[in-house]
C-alpha cells in the first residue's frame, strides 16, 4: 500500500448512512458486497458526499447528495451514473458505475456505487514525508493537462452523450445561469459582482467548440498511479459534466492552479503540487493544451474570468447552505472569505489582463 495514497476517515457527524438499509440494497444489487459492511468517508470535497463501502477485501465508492442541498440539478445521481456509464468505455480514467438507487427512502436521497480507483490524490497539503523530484513533478503536471486535452478530444456523439448538447450559445447560457444562481444564494449585496457580471456580458465571445467537459477538473479530483505517482489513472466527481465549450473547462482548471509567483494562495482548491518546484505555470498549461488540441486559445482571458465568477457563486452556494442551517459542517463557516477573495481576483484580472 502506497503510504501517500488517498485515505478515508470516520464518517462526519450528521452525515451517517443507514447501514441496515444500505446492506439490504447491496444484497439485492451487488452480490460481492452481500454484507456485513464497513463504511468510512472521504474527507475531501464540498459538494456530493463520498464514502468508502467495504465488505471483506472488496471496496466500492458510494456517492450521494449533501444534506440540505437546494440545487437539485447539481446533485443528480442518475445523470452522473448515465454519464459515467457512457464515458467509461471511451475514457479509461472515468470510473465504472456499479449500481444506482433512486429510491430516497433507503438513504434519504438517491445514491450510486462505483468502482474504487486507488491511488494518490494531491490535495492542498502534502502527506507527511512526501517528496517528488522537480522532474517528476513536471511529468505529473504534463499527465494532468494532457488528460484534460484528451477528454476534450472525444467525439461526444460517438460517446453517446449528444443529448447533453444544447446547441450554440453555451457561454451565454453560463453567464445567465450563474447570475441566477448568485441571485438565489446571496446573503448580502456585493457591488463587485455587478461589475464582473457587466464585463462578462459586454465581452461575450463566440463558442470555441463543443466537447465532453468535466467542469471540476483539478488535482483534488484526479488520481495518480500508486506505483509511479505521476501517471494520471482516474478522474473523479463527474456531477457537473456536460457537453459544452472546452475552453470553459480548461479555464476552471487554471483558476485552481496556484503557481509560485502568486504568493498567497488564490484558490481554496489549489494543490500544493501546483506551486512545487518543477510544476508547470498557467501559461505553459495553456500552450501545452493548445498544441495537443489545435484549438485557438485567444479567448482564454474571458473564460478565466467567467470561471472565477462561477467559483465565487459556488462558494456562496456552499456558504448559503451553512448560513441557513442546511449543513453544520464547520468547514463552510468561512466561505465568505472565498467569495470576497474571488471577486478581488476577478476584478484584478479584468483590470490587468493577466491571468
Amino acid at each position: 500500500m502506497n503510504p501517500f495514497a488517498d485515505a478515508t476517515a470516520p464518517v462526519r457527524t450528521g452525515e451517517e448512512l443507514d447501514r441496515p438499509g444500505l446492506e439490504a440494497f447491496l444484497r439485492s444489487k451487488v452480490p460481492k458486497l452481500a454484507g456485513p459492511i464497513e463504511i468510512e468517508q472521504f474527507p475531501g470535497g464540498h459538494s456530493n458526499l463520498t464514502y468508502l463501502v467495504r465488505s471483506g477485501d472488496v471496496e466500492y465508492v458510494l456517492r450521494r447528495p449533501p444534506y440540505g442541498a437546494e440545487v437539485k440539478s447539481a446533485h443528480d445521481m442518475g445523470r452522473e451514473v448515465r454519464v459515467l456509464s457512457k464515458l467509461h468505455e471511451h475514457f479509461e480514467p472515468a470510473p465504472k458505475p456499479i449500481a444506482h438507487c433512486d429510491d430516497a427512502s433507503i438513504l434519504g436521497a438517491p445514491f450510486y456505487l462505483m468502482e474504487r480507483i486507488p491511488g494518490v490524490i494531491y490535495r492542498a497539503e502534502p502527506v507527511e514525508g512526501f517528496e517528488l523530484s522537480p522532474h517528476r513533478t513536471r511529468d505529473a503536471c504534463y499527465s494532468f493537462i494532457e488528460t484534460l486535452a484528451d477528454l476534450h478530444a472525444l467525439d461526444y456523439k460517438e460517446v453517446g452523450l449528444q443529448d447533453l448538447y444544447r446547441g450554440p450559445g453555451y457561454v451565454q447560457r453560463q453567464v445567465d445561469g450563474w447570475t441566477r444562481r448568485w441571485e438565489g444564494s446571496k446573503t448580502e449585496d456585493l457591488p463587485e459582482m455587478d461589475r464582473i457580471q457587466e464585463w462578462l456580458t459586454k465581452n461575450l465571445p463566440a463558442d470555441s467548440g463543443a466537447s465532453v467537459i468535466h467542469n471540476d477538473f483539478k488535482f483534488d479530483n484526479v488520481v495518480f498511479s500508486p506505483e509511479d505517482m505521476i501517471t494520471l489513472v482516474g478522474v473523479l466527481d463527474w456531477e457537473m459534466a456536460t457537453v459544452g465549450d472546452p475552453l470553459s473547462d480548461l479555464a476552471f482548471t487554471l483558476t485552481t492552479w496556484r503557481q509560485r509567483s502568486d504568493g498567497a494562495a488564490n484558490s481554496r482548491s489549489a494543490s500544493f503540487l501546483c506551486s512545487s518546484t518543477g510544476a508547470l505555470k498557467r501559461d505553459e498549461l495553456i500552450r501545452i493544451y493548445g498544441r495537443r488540441t489545435g484549438r485557438d486559445m485567444s479567448d482564454m482571458l474571458y473564460h478565466f474570468v467567467l470561471a472565477l465568477y462561477k467559483g465565487i457563486v459556488i462558494g456562496q452556494q456552499i456558504y448559503y447552505r451553512y448560513k441557513t442551517g442546511k449543513t453544520n459542517d464547520p468547514r463552510f463557516a468561512d466561505f465568505t472569505r472565498t467569495v470576497s477573495g474571488g471577486t478581488q481576483r476577478a476584478i484584478q484580472v479584468i483590470e490587468t489582463g493577466v491571468m
